[in-house]
C-alpha cells in the first residue's frame, strides 16, 4: 500500500465513524420524537409507509450489522411528516464527514 493510499484509508475510516455516529443520533431523535407523540414503532412505520422491521433498524441507527443506516431522503421526509415535526428535528445539528 502506498503512503497516499494509507491517508485515504484513514480519512475513509473517520468518515465511516462520523456517519455511524450521525446515524445513531438520527435514531435517538426518532425514538425520542416517537415516544413524545405516544406512537409505537409499528404505528410510526405504518404512517410513514415502512415496515416495522425497517423502521426499527433506522431507530437503532443500523441498516445491517456493522453498517450505519442510510435511509433515502424520501423516507426521512415521510418520517418527519408522520411525526408532524420539522425535518430539522430528526437530524443532528452537525454534519458528518462523508466521502463520495
Amino acid at each position: 500500500m502506498h503512503l497516499n493510499q494509507i491517508g485515504t484509508v484513514a480519512r475513509n475510516a473517520i468518515a465511516d465513524e462520523d456517519w455511524a455516529q450521525f446515524s445513531a443520533e438520527v435514531g435517538r431523535n426518532l425514538h425520542k420524537l416517537r415516544v413524545a407523540k405516544g406512537m409505537s414503532q409499528e404505528d410510526l412505520a405504518y404512517a410513514a409507509g415502512l415496515s416495522r422491521y425497517t423502521y426499527q433498524k433506522f431507530e437503532k441507527g443500523d441498516s445491517r450489522p456493522g453498517a450505519p443506516a442510510n435511509p433515502q431522503l424520501r423516507t426521512i421526509v415521510a418520517l418527519a411528516g408522520a411525526l408532524d415535526t420539522p425535518l430539522a428535528q430528526l437530524l443532528p445539528g452537525w454534519v458528518p464527514a462523508v466521502r463520495i
